[in-house]
């Protein structure tokens, strides 16, 4: 339990020494996992980029992929893949009807081009800027907020878990998971701390950034009604009502753009077309990406499969531990987070995108760091793990193998 905690409990006025002290903790732990991995994957990422046969590099009209050729520019555009050509596209050029630009949701191409703006018009920069501040203060959240609900040495290992995680560095590019992390996290803890205004605001900001962000409004009214429940004020039941508004406002007035701009208000759903998801049980997801994995086993596309497989599964297990284990507005949001994604599948390649959808749904890895916490050899084996995956598909990442 943290300081100010055991201070309300006791009736008590906490110490402020003590509070400064645990804050500096915070900080400096969090910021020093960011700049380790920071540091670390600029050299994995430059590697990359000379280690293996680059694929062809692929990207939406007006924007497309450059091939990688020799120099130190690569520190900056080996970051540069996939999604992140459409986010910088968009920030740059502007939405188009038809082209699929419809499903990237605005917030993050708006950061980029406010900041490129004061950057004297260099988008890419100023997307590595965003993304990299966003995942810093992502870290920053996370520890205070796990500090309070399990005490810091857990939030220590959860911070590192999420920094080494084998997808992390999608943190660090110009993709939208930093900052939605960041807003997401700063949701639950406002909602937590009954700052509802904080956490209406950045639910808000999350379901500006991504189309997942309208899932923060159930877990957010479930939060405010357990309050209310627990504390017999209508604060947080009105707060939880509020917040959930602000999210379902915030996806309506972006819906409502396309239908101004297009005569289309579901043009950010029905692109998902030109991704050629389909809707599936997630069972059959699950089936199907199983079946993948080993179906080609020392053969090409194999690995992908197989990469995939071992990063979803583990996952459904720790999602299992957080149903059973956290509060019921934390389980909420973590199933709904994978059951939206293994509803919708490329078939192909059924957990296509899934390792870098678990980014963002942070109570994963509080079961990681629990365990750890209680069993001699799972924080070795979780950090060897997870810093090997990480090695391994920030390489790939970089040589435009198709890891999205």
């Amino acid at each position: 339990m943290r300081t100010e905690d055991q201070a309300a409990a006791t009736g008590a006025e906490p110490d402020p020494a003590a509070e400064q002290d645990r804050v500096r903790r915070g900080l400096r732990y969090s910021l020093l996992a960011f700049l380790g991995v920071r540091m670390a994957l600029s050299i994995v990422a430059l590697a990359g980029t000379a280690l293996l046969p680059s694929q062809e590099p692929v990207g939406p009209q007006g924007w497309e992929g450059s091939p990688i050729v020799g120099g130190w520019h690569n520190l900056v555009t080996s970051w540069e893949r996939f999604d992140a050509l459409w986010f910088l596209r968009i920030a740059d050029q502007g939405y188009f009807d038809g082209d699929g630009s419809a499903v990237f949701f605005p917030g993050y191409p708006l950061l980029i081009r406010g900041v490129s703006f004061l950057l004297g018009d260099r988008p890419l920069a100023a997307g590595l800027l965003v993304s990299n501040l966003a995942f810093a203060g992502a870290l920053i959240v996370l520890y205070f907020l796990t500090s309070a609900e399990w005490g810091e040495r857990v939030a220590r290992r959860s911070v590192l878990y999420l920094a080494v995680f084998p997808t992390a560095f999608f943190f660090l590019a110009p993709y939208s998971e930093s900052p939605f992390l960041l807003f997401a996290l700063l949701a639950f803890w406002g909602a937590r701390r009954g700052r509802w205004a904080v956490a209406g605001l950045a639910g808000a900001a999350a379901a500006a950034t991504r189309n997942v962000g309208v899932l923060l409004a159930l877990p957010l009214l479930i939060e405010g009604y357990q309050q209310w429940r627990a504390g017999r004020s209508r604060v947080p039941l009105l707060g939880g009502i509020a917040a959930a508004a602000a999210i379902g406002l915030t996806v309506g007035a972006y819906l409502l753009f396309w239908k101004l701009k297009v005569g289309d208000w579901w043009a950010p759903l029905t692109q998902q077309v030109n991704w050629e998801r389909q809707r599936v049980f997630p069972l059959e997801s699950l089936w199907l990406g199983t079946r993948e994995a080993f179906r080609w086993i020392g053969v090409y596309p194999g690995g992908y499969h197989l990469l995939d497989w071992l990063l979803v599964i583990p996952a459904l297990v720790a999602a299992g531990w957080v149903a059973v284990r956290t509060r019921l507005s934390f389980a909420v949001y973590t199933w709904s987070s994978l059951l939206v994604p293994l509803s919708f599948t490329f078939l192909p390649r059924p957990f296509l995108s899934m390792p870098r959808f678990l980014l963002v749904i942070f109570p994963l890895v509080w079961a990681s760091a629990v365990w750890a916490e209680r069993r001699r050899g799972v924080h070795e084996a979780v950090l060897v793990t997870f810093s090997l995956g990480l090695g391994v598909m920030t390489v790939l990442f970089a040589a435009w193998y198709f890891i999205f």
